[in-house]
């Protein structure tokens, strides 16, 4: 906290470590927050399909593309995958005859 002392900011000590949180940033602080990253595997948790299934999908266009974030780890961000099913919301795709 700061406090105005003869026309100069004056830095006030606090016992809480944490300083106090305004509505202003509040909100830039929610906003600011790190997106969740899903493997793979959590990702085929959510999702019920095979592997092969979910690159075909990611492949087409059907499914939120993955992040490679090294050589051989892939991340799938979960803020996508959550629109990705309020997107599809239940539509029904017609079977293929055969």
């Amino acid at each position: 906290m700061t406090e105005l002392q003869d026309g100069k900011l004056a830095k006030r000590k606090t016992n809480s470590p944490v300083p106090p949180v305004d509505d202003a940033s509040a909100s830039v602080a929610t906003e600011a927050r790190p997106r969740r990253m899903l493997t793979e595997a959590q990702v085929l948790e959510v999702v019920p399909v095979s592997t092969a299934t979910l690159f075909r999908m990611e492949k087409s266009g059907r499914f939120p593309r993955g992040t490679f974030i090294s050589p051989n780890r892939k991340v799938w961000f979960e803020d996508e995958i959550v629109a990705w099913q309020n997107a599809i919301g239940g539509k029904a795709r017609p079977r293929a005859n055969r």
